[in-house]
């Protein structure tokens, strides 16, 4: 086999043909595992959503950013409502900063058509390193008995000078 092709002059290394096509398909094995899957998830919401509703799409929206997928929030306008797409603004604008914690805006919102659309992304979670150590407990430990501290000495008594009496 051919190792570097370009030197001069080229270098070339006897193998067994078998174990170099093994190895190669457990590279390529290897590195479709460490690829992730993106997942996009949508809520719809219309301009007219009622409080609960709201709450309640919200936590869904909160939930699929936890799991790691992205989510794209579509706001439905229909008929008169395409007249007033602050309403629909105002609404991104709110479940942004209520998911702020857990997500972040990736694609503003836009209209598309009778639609407003947004996609949030899941926060990147700091991962520690595997060579890092782990932080340590501040609390004490439940098996150690607390010690009880040492009577403290008693203060000195002073002299004070007797005054005369008249």
């Amino acid at each position: 086999m051919e190792v570097a092709p370009n030197a001069n002059p080229p270098v070339c290394k006897i193998m067994d043909f078998g174990k170099f096509k093994y190895e190669q398909d457990v590279r390529r094995k290897e590195s479709r595992r460490k690829t992730t899957n993106v997942v996009i998830k949508e809520m719809k919401f219309r301009p007219k959503i009622d409080e609960h509703d709201y709450t309640t799409k919200t936590k869904h929206v909160e939930r699929f950013l936890n799991e790691g997928s992205k989510v794209k929030i579509t706001i439905m306008f229909r008929g008169r409502e395409m007249a007033h797409p602050e309403l629909g603004k105002k609404i991104l604008d709110r479940i942004a900063e209520q998911v702020k914690d857990v997500g972040n805006v990736e694609a503003a919102p836009r209209v598309d058509g009778r639609n407003m659309l947004m996609v949030l992304a899941p926060v990147k979670k700091q991962e520690p390193k595997p060579g890092s150590p782990k932080p340590r407990p501040t609390a004490p430990v439940a098996s150690e008995a607390p010690v009880a501290a040492a009577p403290a000495p008693p203060p000195p008594a002073e002299s004070v000078p007797a005054s005369p009496t008249s």
